[in-house]
C-alpha cells in the first residue's frame, strides 16, 4: 500500500518537529553545562579572607561626595586582613572579594574613625612647646609624649602667646565613609 503524498507530507512535518525539539534539547543541555562550568570556576575563585596579605585600589568619599584619598592610578594598598592596620569597615569590606572584584561600601562612623570626642581637645602650655617652633593653627603637627614616647599627629586649633589648644581627634572622626574598592592580588596565608 502506497502512502498518499499528504501522508508523507504530515509524517515529514512531524520528523521535523521531533528533529527541532532535539536541537532544542541539545542547545538547552549545553547552555545548563556551559553555566555550569562558569558557575563553578566563579564560585571556586580564591577569595580574600582572614590573614591574607591583600592589595587594593580604592577612592574614599564623604557623605557629600568629597574626595577625601584615592590610590587608583598608583600604588596598591596592601595589608594583612586580620591585623588591623586599616579601619574596621574597610577590612571587613574585602574579605570574600575575589581577585579583580569590584564593590562600593559605605562604613559607619563607628566602624571609620569613630565619633568626634571633645575629650580629645585640650589645651596645653605655649612652654612645652620649643621656644622657636611656629605653630599655625589649622595645621597638623607630630608630637611625642615625653612620658610615654608615643608619637601622635594633632591639629593646633588656637595659638595664644600663652596656650595651644590641641585637637587629637584623627580628621576624619565623626564622618561616615564611602570607599570604591578594587580588589587586585591575594596572596594567601601560609
Amino acid at each position: 500500500m502506497k502512502k498518499s503524498e499528504k501522508v508523507k507530507g504530515k509524517e515529514a512535518a512531524a520528523l521535523r518537529r521531533q528533529k527541532f525539539k532535539m536541537y532544542g534539547i541539545g542547545i538547552a543541555a549545553g547552555i545548563v553545562v556551559v553555566a555550569a562550568i562558569i558557575g563553578f570556576f566563579i564560585l571556586s575563585a580564591p577569595v580574600a579572607k582572614a590573614g591574607d596579605t591583600v592589595d587594593v585600589y580604592y577612592t574614599g568619599t564623604l557623605d557629600d561626595g568629597t574626595v577625601f584619598d584615592k590610590n587608583v592610578n598608583g600604588t596598591p594598598l596592601e595589608f594583612v586582613i586580620g591585623r588591623h592596620s586599616v579601619i574596621p569597615g574597610f577590612e571587613n569590606a574585602v574579605i570574600g572579594m575575589a581577585v579583580n572584584g569590584e564593590k562600593t561600601v559605605r562604613i559607619p562612623v563607628d566602624q571609620a574613625y569613630g565619633p568626634y570626642r571633645s575629650d580629645l581637645v585640650t589645651v596645653v602650655n605655649r612652654s612645652s612647646f620649643a621656644p622657636d617652633q611656629i605653630l599655625i593653627a589649622g595645621e597638623q603637627y607630630q608630637i611625642t609624649n615625653p612620658s610615654t614616647g608615643l608619637q601622635r599627629l594633632v591639629k593646633i586649633v588656637n595659638v595664644t602667646s600663652s596656650t595651644v589648644t590641641l585637637d587629637q581627634n584623627p580628621s576624619l572622626a565623626g564622618q561616615n565613609l564611602t570607599f570604591a574598592i578594587k580588589l587586585v592580588k591575594i596572596k594567601a596565608s601560609a
